[in-house]
């Protein structure tokens, strides 16, 4: 898309071409998560779970129920006592992608709403990971669903994807909003249930109703699953504009940003902050990556998987 020809939606919504073009280039690396890769391949891991696999693993004493098949005779015969061998089972990794389009998504005060920066880092993921191999798919959340998405390979399947997304962006654009939208912690069990052992989760949203049952579901979900959470925010969100006093709309009504106040301004500030802070506490707490996402940032640069990897080290504890 030409940046001279921008549609007049542009920023409000993602178009299906807009996603199609995140695809990076050659040079956006790979994911990787780390001890249980075997290759820069994200396609093919070691699994937690040992079994009949191509790798050997380990010898342990036999017991009952173990297949006799494994029982290496050599270890048998120089210790005196029954071993088998253990195997490494070969496991393919799922990617899920979260994808969060709810009211308090589409704002935005730089190039485009936080809708359309989560679909489109949440296509830029979909097709670096489809690229090393992977199966794509993940849940996508708006005013008024949550729509689960299986993970495919195909081409064909990832374009579905894309779709959900582009049109998630744009579902019940100008209508009222639902007075009760799903859940963030509706969409994380939502996403548990299509998780398996290994599975390898990005969540993209803002986290505004991240309460005790959503950490509660983001904890589970780090037990079994490597977790990136890309925290994506406005920078009017954390701290008012220059004193003085601003309309602001939805779309329908109209209303008056008081910024003179210093109390109502260091509130402002207090309210974003603290929203931050729990989701990085919880994040580092559990061993998952926390990534924050600036409306206007530069996306390629943002989600380079080498700078991904150094936003997994854990977070000092905050001092006293």
């Amino acid at each position: 898309m030409s940046e001279n020809r921008k549609p007049a939606s542009y920023g409000l919504i993602a178009g299906l071409d807009e996603l199609i073009a995140a695809r990076p280039g050659g040079d956006a690396g790979s994911f990787s998560p780390g001890t249980r890769v075997r290759t820069r391949q994200l396609g093919g891991y070691r699994s937690a779970f040992r079994g009949r696999g191509m790798e050997f693993d380990e010898v342990r004493a036999y017991q009952p129920g173990d297949d006799i098949r494994t029982i290496d005779w050599r270890v048998t015969a120089r210790t005196g006592r029954t071993h088998t061998k253990l195997f490494q089972e070969e496991r393919e990794r799922p990617v899920l992608i979260l994808a969060d389009m709810r009211a308090r998504m589409r704002f935005g005060t730089r190039d485009c709403f936080k809708s359309v920066l989560a679909a489109r880092a949440a296509a830029m993921l979909g097709w670096t990971c489809a690229a090393e191999g992977d199966r794509v798919g993940g849940v996508v959340i708006t005013p008024f669903s949550v729509a689960s998405h299986r993970p495919e390979r195909s081409r064909t399947g990832l374009l579905r994807f894309m779709k959900a997304l582009a049109d998630g962006t744009r579902e019940g654009f100008g209508q009222p909003i639902p007075k009760e939208e799903p859940r963030l912690a509706d969409a994380l069990l939502r996403l548990r249930a299509a998780a398996r052992p290994g599975t390898l989760i990005f969540l993209v949203s803002d986290f505004h109703d991240f309460d005790e049952a959503a950490a509660r579901e983001l904890g589970r979900l780090a037990l079994q699953s490597q977790v990136t959470n890309l925290f994506v925010h406005d920078r009017l969100e954390a701290a008012m504009p220059e004193r003085g006093a601003y309309p602001i709309s939805d779309g329908s009504a109209v209303a008056i940003l008081d910024a003179d106040a210093a109390n109502t301004r260091a509130a402002y500030a207090r309210r974003f902050a603290e929203r931050r802070a729990a989701v990085e506490h919880a994040a580092h707490q559990r061993g998952m990556a926390f990534v924050p996402l600036e409306t206007g940032c530069d996306l390629k640069e943002a989600l380079h998987p080498e700078r991904m990897g150094r936003a997994r080290a854990p977070a000092r504890s905050p001092a006293a």
